[in-house]
Order: C-alpha cells, then sequence, then structure tokens
C-alpha cells in the first residue's frame, strides 16, 4: 500500500521525505523561500541573497508585478536585469506596458 494513501497519521519526516530538499539550504522563513524561489526563476543564483532582501523588505505585490513582467517577456537576455528594471519603475510608479491608442 502506498504511504500517500494510508489513512494512518504519519511523522512529518515521512511525509517530507518524498521532497528533493537541499539539505545545505538553511531557510527557515517564508520570506527566505520566496526570495531563493524568485532567484532560481531570474536564474540568478549567485545573487539570491539580494533577492531574500527584496522579499523581506519589498511589497510582495510589488515583487510579484515585475516577476509576472519578466516571465512574460520573450527573448530576454537577462532575467535578473529585466526584473530589477521592472522593480525601479514600479517603484517610481512608471507603468510597465505602454498604453495602445
Amino acid at each position: 500500500m502506498d504511504k500517500r494513501k494510508s489513512r494512518k497519521f504519519q511523522s512529518i519526516g515521512n511525509l517530507l521525505a518524498d521532497w528533493n530538499l537541499d539539505k545545505k539550504k538553511y531557510i527557515t522563513r517564508e520570506f527566505q523561500d520566496y526570495g531563493y524561489r524568485l532567484a532560481l526563476e531570474l536564474g540568478d543564483e549567485k545573487n539570491k541573497s539580494l533577492y531574500i532582501k527584496l522579499a523581506k523588505e519589498e511589497k510582495r505585490a510589488v515583487l510579484e508585478q515585475a516577476r509576472t513582467f519578466v516571465k512574460d517577456a520573450a527573448n530576454v537576455r537577462s532575467r535578473a536585469k529585466l526584473f530589477m528594471w521592472a522593480l525601479k519603475k514600479l517603484r517610481l510608479g512608471e507603468p510597465l506596458y505602454e498604453k495602445e491608442e
């Protein structure tokens, strides 16, 4: 019988055993996880501490808007640079998309 389908309670260790967790990472807070995942998504893992700091100090809605803008963009050389550009524009209150007339 599969472990996931049994109706008995299981320890957290058994539940997390199936997840591919990197034991070298010490992520204990939600903002650390968000920042790390953002760094991976942008392909800028060497600057993960920057994204963790942004996740801690910046409004999540602003970060999500910039992330979505980068995700929608095609033919991007550097997703990290585009993300930082979009974040700067959002901080200044400028629109990311030009209005069509």
